[in-house]
């Protein structure tokens, strides 16, 4: 296409436009005179229809660009569904590449005396916001909402990246009652498109021609005296594609699911091929062994590990006299972490760079993790960074720079890996945060060569709790108990204490247990992390037995016993996800009251689940005037496939209907 001075876009639609039954502008007395959703009459808001269409538009000097144009129209029921007012639109920002959005349309429709009442949004409603360095957003926040008011926004997100369209999401968390996404693309790219969920859209294509004309201007004469105007015209085809679903549940955050969004309808589409005229087709199947490479030739990742001169001293003097590398690990490991305060930005690039960080002692993950990795290599070790997609970031669909937004360090001793995240004070070698365990990461050399990387944790991380209890004729429970906690069960202890004062967490932990009351509690190990933590306490609870006529019925598990089922779903479709394998053991032992006898026990009971999931053993035996309940509940895997809920949500309904049968004393 030869080079031109002044371009004008003429796009000449030769397809069949799509019915437009969805429109914006067009709101009804019933609408919102309606109290509840339909399908859903729980719901706090719903969308009443959703609208995008991704096009690629020509410019002289940049080329195509793609324009992605979206409308809402969301009903509000009640307090609930306040947080749909509110709309966060992200977009990319750095020094060299930009996207923009433009709010076109904002209004809140209200029904007052009977009438319709328009609000538009006003300037102060409008905000940009810097996420991280590249990243910034848009927050628009609506004005006038109320109980039944209908919000219309309309939105353009100008980009200068067409190999990737954006996700279109057709299912959220509250009833969408229509949605539809749309492409319009040249002849000169094929695009993949891959969905997530559990819904099938209807797809229906078209195509027509289109058409850029070329105005060229020239002048000539020895002063340039006469210009003179020429038309280039070029066609080619484009082609439409309309994704639509109707009558969409929300979909329901139940527990144990590593991200919703992974299971949620949506769609997304990448760049295979691309024919320009007059050039060889070229594809674009991407692997991930290619994406890491990529990735670590960027300038705030690869070269930025490979800078060693602001911390050689330091470190050199941190290793005196260490010569084991696994010792070398964990004091460059605890030395970072001490060091280093994570600014909570993700990213597995650089901000500020990795000397600056270390200098000002914050950083965000690249840079902290980084830093690790080239401290390690520095100390002779084995180490390398790997590239993680955050459990917010969802699962990949296919190889992408943009699925990875996180990075950790993996160092490899004695032929085992210990994955390593300094940016929280809590972790150790194979114990991650939470946001870091995605199912997979890729490691990268440092030739540049990469592999894949498990993150799931295999080991069984253990909570084992103590109790002496003496239970008196009033039916008022006191004594001493100690819960201890291992591996990630710690990690998760230290991560939420931190920063609760000590009353501030006994009262949480009071207020989630009816009747209970902690005094003398004493906390062992929360800055240890080579050991377990430990809680010891006296308790008191009234609220375990229960005296109808002469008899005491009692929870042998005390306060300790599971209320209800996590699984409350006929049917799931998605993993069950547990996060690390897990054991919870209870030894119990309840002295009885003075005139009281056992007239009855819960019968013991062990369960076993299929394929070695999981397994529950429940026991009891009277002993005299004391009572003794050994409980122990095993899940073997951190990850359950949705094959398995029948089996899962059986086997916790018979656990939790064990653990709360009482035992009956009678006076003797």
């Amino acid at each position: 296409m030869k080079s031109i001075n002044l371009v004008v876009l003429l796009l000449l639609a030769g397809f069949a436009a799509h019915a437009q039954k969805y429109e914006l502008g067009v709101v009804t007395k019933e609408e919102l005179e309606e109290k509840a959703h339909p399908l859903e009459p729980s719901a706090g808001a719903a969308i009443l229809y959703s609208k995008g269409l991704s096009r690629m538009v020509y410019s002289d000097r940049d080329g195509f660009n793609l324009i992605t144009e979206v409308e809402m129209k969301i009903k509000i029921y009640n307090k609930d569904g306040y947080d749909w007012a509110n709309k966060y639109i992200a977009f990319y920002s750095s020094d060299t590449d930009k996207e923009s959005v433009d709010i076109n349309k904002a209004v809140t429709y209200n029904l007052t005396g009977g009438a319709i009442k328009k609000t538009k949004l006003k300037s102060e409603g409008e905000f940009t916001e810097k996420v991280n360095k590249n990243w910034k957003q848009k927050k628009i926040m609506m004005p006038d909402v109320k109980e039944g008011s209908i919000i219309e926004i309309e939105y353009t997100i100008r980009s200068p990246f067409i190999s990737v369209l954006p996700e279109w999401r057709f299912q959220e968390s509250i009833p969408v009652n229509h949605s539809e996404y749309a492409t319009r693309i040249p002849e000169y790219y094929t695009f993949n498109p891959n969905f997530r969920g559990y819904y099938v859209p209807k797809i229906t294509k078209s195509s027509g021609t289109a058409s850029i004309t070329s105005i060229n201007k020239e002048r000539t004469g020895v002063y340039a005296t006469k210009t003179t105007f020429s038309t280039d015209k070029t066609d080619y085809q484009e082609y439409t594609t309309v994704y639509s679903l109707d009558k969409l549940p929300s979909m329901k955050d139940e527990s144990y699911v590593n991200n919703i969004d992974n299971y949620s309808a949506s769609i997304e589409h990448e760049l295979s091929m691309t024919k320009y005229p007059n050039a060889p087709v070229k594809t674009y199947s991407n692997n991930w062994e290619d994406v890491a490479n990529t990735i670590y030739k960027f300038d705030d990742f690869g070269p930025e590990l490979k800078r060693t001169g602001y911390f050689e001293a330091d470190v050199t003097a941190l290793l005196a006299g260490i010569t084991s590398p696994a010792e070398k690990a964990a004091a460059i490991f605890n030395y970072v972490k001490n060091r280093m305060n994570w600014n909570k930005f993700t990213g597995y690039s650089c901000d500020t760079g990795v000397k600056k960080a270390y200098t000002d002692k914050v950083g965000n993950t690249a840079e902290i993790n980084l830093m690790l990795t080239a401290m390690l290599r520095y100390a002779g070790l084995d180490a390398n960074p790997v590239l993680v997609s955050t459990r917010s970031n969802k699962i990949a669909l296919f190889p992408a720079r943009t699925a990875f937004n996180y990075v950790i360090a993996a160092v490899t001793i004695d032929g085992k890996t210990l994955l390593m995240d300094a940016t929280t004070k809590w972790g150790t070698p194979n114990i991650l945060p939470m946001r870091a365990i995605n199912w997979n990461g890729r490691l990268i050399r440092n030739d540049g060569t990469s592999a894949e990387v498990g993150l799931t944790p295999n080991a069984i991380s253990k909570e084992v709790v103590s109790v002496t209890a003496t239970l008196d004729k009033d039916g008022k429970v006191s004594g001493k108990a100690r819960d201890t906690y291992f591996d990630y069960n710690a990690f998760l202890f230290r991560e939420n204490y931190n920063g609760l004062s000590q009353e501030s967490y006994l009262e949480k932990l009071e207020s989630g247990i009816k009747g209970l009351e902690i005094s003398n509690y004493k906390l062992s190990n929360e800055k240890d992390l080579s050991k377990p933590v430990v809680e010891d306490y006296d308790f008191t609870n009234n609220n375990v037995a229960d005296i109808i006529g002469d008899k005491i019925y009692i929870n042998p598990m005390l306060f300790l016993a599971k209320a209800e089922n996590p699984f409350k779903q006929e049917k799931r479709e998605y993993p069950i996800d547990f996060v690390f394998p897990h054991q919870d053991k209870y030894t119990i032992g309840i002295n009885l009251p003075d005139g009281y006898t056992v007239e009855t026990l819960p019968q013991p009971i062990a369960l076993t689940m299929e394929d070695n999931m999981g397994s529950f053993k429940y026991n009891l035996v009277a002993n005299g005037r004391q009572i003794q309940v050994a409980v122990t509940m095993d899940i073997n895997f951190a990850t359950v496939g949705a094959d398995y809920y029948a089996t899962l949500k059986s086997f916790y309904q018979k656990m939790i209907e064990k653990q709360n049968e009482k035992i009956v004393l009678k006076k003797s």
